[in-house]
């Protein structure tokens, strides 16, 4: 059970925690509605497994070398990203209704693999914990994992779910304000990614 609440902080924190996987899932969910958020916020679900199978198995061996790469890579992705969000944000903001657009979760899944913040998580928090969980037992660690998800993925879930609700009261200027803002701070955490690099 304590390890179930210990996932449950965990995720949650990280769930609410401001960074690039957040800004995509609203502005994905102010361009394409609710399902476009949810589409994003399943991406740790997709990358998080071969961070934790690296980080498990390596945790003291990834050389700093290949964690810069990962951050200069990452941060440079969500300046193009940023970018094309700026630039698409008129026709964006002018779309109504939900729309089903197939690169929702490769954009998160780029996000997400690519940015150091999981694997920072996962190589000084996540990694530790769910390998002392699992000499106790299998059983500690999967309720670990299961705890973590449930709030990281609730949490952005429940953040797209708010903003698809404000997203229709939103005039159509609004809405491209708002797009371009979150493309100026997707570009933002890229430069800042980079340098930390």
């Amino acid at each position: 059970m304590t390890e179930f609440l210990l996932g449950l902080g965990l995720g949650l924190g990280a769930g609410l925690s401001p960074g690039p996987l957040q800004t995509l899932v609203v502005t994905s969910t102010l361009r394409g509605g609710f399902g476009a958020g949810v589409r994003v916020a399943i991406a740790p679900l997709l990358t998080d497994a071969p961070i934790i199978t690296l980080t498990v198995a390596v945790i003291s061996a990834i050389p700093e070398g290949t964690v810069r790469i990962i951050a200069v890579a990452g941060g440079l992705m969500l300046v193009a990203m940023g970018g094309w969000e700026i630039v698409k944000a008129r026709g964006n903001a002018a779309a109504d209704g939900e729309t089903a657009r197939s690169d929702d979760i490769l954009r998160g899944v780029l996000v997400n693999g690519l940015s150091p913040h999981p694997w920072l998580f996962w190589i000084g928090v996540g990694a530790p914990v769910l390998v002392t969980a699992w000499r106790l037992s299998p059983g500690r660690a999967t309720a670990y994992l299961v705890g973590f998800y449930l709030t990281i993925i609730g949490a952005k879930v429940a953040i797209a779910a708010v903003v698809a609700a404000g997203r229709q009261r939103l005039s159509t200027e609004w809405r491209y304000r708002l797009l371009v803002g979150g493309g100026g701070l997707l570009i933002v955490f890229g430069v800042l990614l980079a340098l930390r690099a």
